[in-house]
């Protein structure tokens, strides 16, 4: 009777190591192939965190909206069906957190090293603090890139941009903005785009070079001007519960290969864009468009309304700290 008491024992005792054992699962989703700069990036933060914490951490990536499309991540994220994401910063307006579509407005950031003082400094660090209450706690800021405009007309003056239907994302900012330019917006998840632009649906959209190239959209679209009116970057993201719930050595873990895999996806991102915007090129799909300075004046000067428009709701004092800090000079232009 003893030794049949001593077995079970012994097998609740193998089953409960077993059990504690298992590895922590990470599901990572994202819109994007895996070629892109957040796609690497995934893959990269992938590898360090499964390596660094010696299997007790198992991270799960699923690109190109093969779990949820950009519209339905952010609720997965919060019902706590996807542990990680880094959507673009678009899709916190939404949940009420209207300071991070100070990104989205036209011609904030000139260069990476305006944009990273703010992203890598104190009004980052700032901005991602404001998630916690949203059930979401942010992380880092990954970089995508400097926005190209594209259509199957050349668009060289804002005047270029009257009637056009224009695919943007869901954010008000960029609704203004495609306004401000004479354009119709058109609100539609990333993953319907290369068929919209092929279809006539809408008559062209803004993309870094390496979602315009990695999406094919090169096929569908005549025209491409490099602009750089805009930014698109990704904030990291996890479910706070979650996060909150691991142990203090994992999360520390995790947190250093975040911080490698940020690294990763900024200088990927700059170099993959310069890439895909040649490779655009060497193609003779579509036809790039560099603007002269005097050309990127005078959209400046159309799309400066567009600050001064959404002020209210994304906060005049952040927006002047952005300023402040970048050295930009609306009164300037």
């Amino acid at each position: 009777m003893k030794s049949v008491f001593a077995l079970c024992c012994f097998c609740l005792l193998s089953l409960s190591v077993a059990a504690s054992a298992d590895p922590i699962i990470i599901k990572f989703s994202h819109v994007v192939a895996v070629d892109t700069p957040k796609g690497q990036a995934a893959e990269r933060f992938k590898k360090l965190a499964e390596e660094r914490t010696k299997g007790r951490v198992k991270v799960e990536v699923y690109p190109n909206s093969q779990l949820y499309k950009d519209k339905e991540e952010m609720e997965a994220l919060q019902l706590g069906a996807v542990q990680m994401l880094a959507p673009s910063m678009a899709k916190f307006g939404p949940l009420g957190a209207r300071e991070f579509e100070v990104f989205d407005l036209p011609f904030i950031f000139d260069s990476y090293t305006e944009l990273h003082k703010v992203t890598q400094g104190p009004i980052g660090q700032s901005l991602l603090k404001k998630l916690d209450n949203k059930g979401i706690v942010g992380l880092a800021f990954w970089d995508n890139g400097f926005k190209v405009m594209s259509a199957n007309k050349p668009l060289r003056t804002p005047a270029d941009f009257r009637g056009l239907k224009m695919r943007i994302q869901s954010s008000k900012v960029l609704d203004s903005q495609m306004r401000a330019l004479g354009a119709s917006p058109q609100v539609m998840a990333f993953s319907e785009v290369y068929q919209a632009l092929q279809t006539g649906v809408v008559d062209g959209t803004e993309n870094p070079p390496s979602n315009f190239y990695t999406q094919k959209m090169h096929e569908v679209q005549k025209y491409v001007t490099v602009s750089n009116h805009g930014y698109l970057g990704y904030a990291v993201v996890v479910n706070k519960k979650f996060w909150d719930e691991l142990p203090a050595d994992i999360r520390k873990i995790l947190e250093g290969a975040l911080q490698d895999a940020t690294k990763v996806a900024n200088d990927l991102a700059k170099k993959d864009n310069e890439e895909a915007l040649e490779t655009v090129r060497k193609s003779g799909k579509s036809q790039v468009i560099q603007l002269t300075a005097e050309e990127r004046k005078e959209w400046k000067k159309v799309l400066i309304k567009v600050h001064q428009e959404h002020a209210d709701k994304i906060g005049k004092d952040l927006i002047q700290s952005i300023y402040k800090e970048t050295g930009f000079d609306p009164n300037s232009l």
